[in-house]
């Protein structure tokens, strides 16, 4: 395989959901989906701000049954951002979504039923300009191609996503985003490889199904960033089991560790050995968890070792080393300041302020 560096990203047409703009090589967008019940328009709101918040670009609601339905116009009054609205089986929901003013709707056209149906539900969303998901995952492969290649060949995620994509492209719908999602990372990995190669359409990548917060966050880290690295993918979701305030913090940390995403703090920090004479674990979660809602891109480095740590914090923006009481503030490679160990997160966190402008709770 071929390396280059920058990522060299595939190429693929645009979808725009709402002022979000997906493929063509625009950033990688991040979604993530509510946890309420859609019924409980106050709780989905507030839930729904605080994902955009946190800094997902896209949110996603599911739209069980006519009751959900007939809330999406209260929700939609109050949030001005792109929404997604996630149907399954009865097409007249997606109508209403569509209806209502949803951003983008997630639907598998062969389980929505008759032809019929399927070109209403498309013949509505081209009138109104909104793009259709189509997502194929373990859970929702057809019948014959589980018979023929089993659950954990890419190739039936694949033949499964473009047959779905022909139904709306014998409809002249061409306004698709496409994500083939297995809860097995060797397998989307093929899958969304194999799909790339077949069309132009926007990928939307994610692992499904990924597990628990720790456990899902190495698997999806994995998964995801494995495809990322290799050019393919123009919008993530993280799937978590945990509140999905996680699935966006995690889909961050995933974009910058993979450089595709340079918005917030990174913070290096080294592992510690018995070189480290600071106390460094509680001071480098510390300085995370102060920094975490700063949007400006910013590089900090927090070392406890007068070997490596000086040389490893002149590579970050800013940084603080520290050991035997003593600490040095290094900015732009030169130590700029001298302070007792017990001052080195005050002197970091005021440098933090002065280069991003952004307040910091202490």
């Amino acid at each position: 395989m071929e390396f280059s560096y920058p990522i060299k990203r595939r190429k693929s047409r645009v979808v725009k959901v709402g002022d979000v703009l997906i493929g063509g090589g625009f950033p990688i967008t991040i979604q993530s989906m509510t946890t309420t019940d859609t019924r409980d328009v106050e709780a989905t709101i507030a839930q729904t701000k605080q994902l955009f918040d946190a800094g997902c670009d896209i949110v996603r609601i599911s739209v069980l049954n006519h009751d959900a339905a007939d809330r999406l116009a209260d929700i939609r009054a109050q949030v001005s951002k792109p929404l997604v609205a996630d149907i399954h089986f009865q097409y007249r929901l997606a109508l209403q979504a569509i209806e209502t003013g949803f951003d983008k709707i997630r639907i598998n056209p062969g389980n929505i039923g008759a032809k019929w149906k399927v070109r209403e539900v498309a013949k509505a969303a081209k009138d109104a300009e909104v793009p259709i998901r189509i997502g194929v995952n373990s859970g929702s492969l057809p019948k014959d191609l589980l018979e023929k290649y089993g659950h954990d060949d890419p190739q039936a995620f694949v033949q499964a996503a473009l047959h779905e994509a022909e139904i709306l492209e014998d409809m002249n719908f061409s306004d698709i985003v496409i994500s083939v999602k297995s809860t097995n990372t060797v397998t989307a990995f093929g899958a969304y490889h194999l799909l790339a190669e077949k069309c132009d359409y926007p990928l939307h990548v994610g692992i499904t199904e990924a597990g628990i917060l720790e456990t899902g966050t190495i698997k999806s880290a994995v998964g995801i960033g494995a495809i990322l690295l290799t050019g393919i993918g123009d919008t993530i979701r993280v799937s978590l089991t945990a509140d999905p305030i996680h699935e966006v913090r995690v889909a961050r940390q995933i974009l910058a560790s993979c450089e595709l995403k340079t918005e917030g703090v990174d913070i290096i920090a080294c592992p510690t050995c018995g070189r480290c004479q600071i106390d460094l674990i509680p001071l480098a979660e510390s300085i995370s968890e102060k920094t975490k809602h700063i949007r400006t891109p910013l590089k900090v480095a927090v070392m406890g070792c007068v070997v490596n740590g000086p040389g490893e914090a002149a590579a970050a923006d800013v940084g603080i080393a520290g050991g035997d009481g003593k600490g040095i503030l290094i900015k732009k490679g030169q130590i700029v300041k001298r302070m007792a160990e017990a001052d080195l997160e005050k002197s970091l966190l005021d440098e933090i302020e002065a280069m991003t402008g952004e307040k910091i709770p202490r």
